[in-house]
């Protein structure tokens, strides 16, 4: 039965599952039957841009025409969620603070270095990898040391408000006040220090693009929290194979709070934290670590 809309093509059950594939190949996220309805009100608006009398013109020019690709980007960035905050899930950072960071200090010591760098893979607009940097440096454990943090997504829109890190209220709505001193009042919201700034970086980069994770290096630590769960099952066993390669020996990998690994991948180890449950890839006791 197609989908009936005052304004507007109609998408029927063939061209959804066919769309839905089309960006569940490109970049993992997967959309169920009951996603018919969002996906066509979402996309409706580009068929009107490109000229486009319905669903299926639409998908020839993804698939076939010169500036499909720079479409299916498009597409994507209607059709992603980017919901976040300051300060998320503060159970997971207290964790993070007290027992993880420590622990990758000694590590780091252990391989004759004084550097850790910090993955937020699938950032969204910024405040996650923010969060983490405050986090470093309010550690007080890293002084002198290398720091990075890089953030991810697959939408350019986002990272381009990552980048101004300029916030409005709703996304200092948990933040604890001592924090407070790590942000600067500018016009349209409050903007993160240049100190904060000076270690975070930001890149376009799309998780199944596995080759091109490369550009993260090595990082002691991953955070992917309520992203893996809008990818089906066989796209997050490839995106967990990323996350495994690029963590060193004993790094952290971090999910959301309605996330697991059951049924997924037994490559990491489950760690359990005073105030939390996190991943860990397995150290390699005695053994030297691969570039």
């Amino acid at each position: 039965m197609p989908l009936l809309y005052d304004q507007g093509p109609v998408m029927n059950e063939t061209e959804f599952r066919q769309l839905r594939d089309l960006v569940n190949s490109f970049c993992g996220i997967y959309f169920g039957e009951d996603g018919i309805t969002t996906v066509s009100r979402r996309l409706r608006d580009r068929l009107k841009i490109l000229g486009l009398a319905n669903f299926q013109q639409y998908q020839s020019y993804l698939r076939h025409h010169p500036n499909g690709g720079a479409e299916l980007e498009a597409a994507v960035e209607l059709l992603t969620t980017n919901e976040t905050y300051l300060f998320r899930e503060a159970y997971q950072l207290d964790a993070f603070s007290k027992e993880i960071l420590p622990d990758l200090k000694q590590r780091a010591f252990e391989r004759g270095q004084r550097s850790l760098a910090v993955w937020s893979a699938g950032c969204s607009s910024g405040e996650e990898v923010y969060t983490l940097a405050i986090l470093l440096l309010e550690s007080k454990l890293f002084e002198g040391w290398d720091l990075r943090v890089f953030g991810n997504d697959i939408s350019r829109r986002v990272l381009q408000k990552a980048r101004t890190a300029v916030y409005g209220d709703s996304s200092f709505r948990a933040m604890p006040p001592q924090y407070a001193r790590y942000f600067v009042d500018v016009p349209g919201g409050r903007q993160v220090h240049p100190k904060v700034r000076s270690i975070c970086h930001f890149g376009h980069l799309n998780l199944m693009a596995h080759g091109h994770t490369a550009i993260v290096g090595k990082v002691d630590a991953i955070f992917c929290r309520n992203v893996l769960i809008y990818f089906d099952a066989a796209s997050r066993k490839r995106v967990l194979d990323t996350f495994y390669q690029r963590l060193v020996p004993g790094g952290y990998l971090m999910l959301g709070h309605s996330e697991s690994l059951l049924n997924v991948s037994t490559a990491f180890e489950l760690v359990h934290t005073s105030s939390d449950l996190v991943y860990r890839r397995p150290p390699q006791v005695g053994k030297p670590e691969s570039p």
